[in-house]
């Protein structure tokens, strides 16, 4: 089976690297791909560990995991990336994800802004 974000690798050599240490996601990209298999799995430590500690939802974590279980994941888009990569200390990546919840089909649009926060990316939030 191919890997939750997308990927055509399987999920142990692709986004299963980087839940198992950040330092695996070498792009903002593979670091956004990694959180929306998180979100699938339900990963909350992973989601908090990859957000950058400035905004960090740690009081948010039990819903955010609970949120998460409700829905069935679909699929992730990238649509844009813009600088991080491997050397840039920031990045953008535009998205949507889509799910299943209520009987229809909904859809998260965002535009991500990551920063590297002690040699490694983290999720920023919203790209202003």
């Amino acid at each position: 089976m191919n890997c939750h974000c997308g990927n055509l690798k399987t999920y142990s050599d692709c986004c299963e690297k980087a839940h198992k240490n950040k330092a695996e996601a070498k792009t903002a990209e593979q670091l956004m791909r990694s959180r929306y298999s998180a979100f699938v799995l339900a990963n909350g430590d992973y989601l908090m560990e990859s957000h950058h500690t400035s905004t960090r939802p740690t009081k948010e974590k039990k819903s955010i995991v609970n949120w998460a279980k409700s829905v069935q994941w679909i699929k992730l888009e990238i649509l844009e990336t813009s600088e991080g990569q491997e050397n840039d200390t920031k990045g953008t990546v535009t998205f949507n994800a889509y799910f299943f919840e209520n009987g229809q089909v909904e859809v998260i649009h965002e535009k991500s802004a990551f920063i590297k926060e002690n040699n490694h990316w983290a999720y920023l939030g919203l790209s202003k």
